[in-house]
């Protein structure tokens, strides 16, 4: 599997536990069915209603509209139709099965891993920003091969190293570091590994 097809499988799946569990805050808390309803109507000291989420409802909406766009392009370019109706964790998992089918060299489907990744990417992080979850970090010792600041972590859940400065670059011209200002450059465990064992 190729790296990007690799990167957004594994967005894919930290949304796909992450997305329920957004769901979940969304949902109003019930009552006791043994207890009689209250007739609806304004609070009062002695009745109260609990407050309007509105970032979580606004990250649903987003998360949800996304998946779907994110769904028909890819039915769109591998030529397969429009997509059935489904909820969200569904088409998560059927935008994991068409990732199996951009694991080649054509350069469309390289391009549309790129964009599953970077809207997969996206997509979790508002779910986990919205949970108030945060990924796990933790500081790497040594110095970036590119930067050689001092600003390499190692992200456990992705299990990769990267460098955490914006101005790090490097000396490849087909790398976005020089074009895109939110690039990091990141380096799977185990070329990390490899790249410093003892030579």
């Amino acid at each position: 599997m190729r790296a990007e097809t690799a990167a957004a499988a594994h967005w894919l799946r930290a949304l796909a536990r992450q997305f329920p569990e957004l769901l979940t805050e969304l949902a109003p808390g019930g009552t006791s069915p043994g207890l009689p309803r209250r007739t609806p109507g304004p609070a009062t000291p002695e009745r109260t209603t609990a407050p309007l989420r509105l970032h979580i409802s606004d990250a649903v909406r987003d998360i949800t509209d996304g998946v779907i766009e994110l769904e028909e392009a890819g039915y769109e370019r591998l030529r397969r139709g429009r997509p059935r109706r489904a909820p969200v964790p569904q088409r998560i998992a059927r935008l994991l099965e068409l990732l199996d089918l951009l694991d080649g060299e054509d350069e469309r489907h390289v391009l549309l891993a790129a964009h599953l990744h970077a809207e997969a990417r996206r997509m979790a992080r508002r779910c986990a920003r919205a949970l108030g979850d945060t990924e796990p970090m933790a500081a790497v010792s040594g110095r970036c091969p590119w930067c050689a600041s001092v600003s390499l972590r190692a992200f456990p859940e992705r299990r990769a190293v990267m460098c955490i400065n914006p101005g790090c670059r490097c000396d490849s011209p087909a790398c976005d570091c020089r074009t895109d200002p939110a690039h990091r450059h990141v380096w799977p465990e185990a070329q990390w590994e490899s790249a410093w064992e003892p030579g």
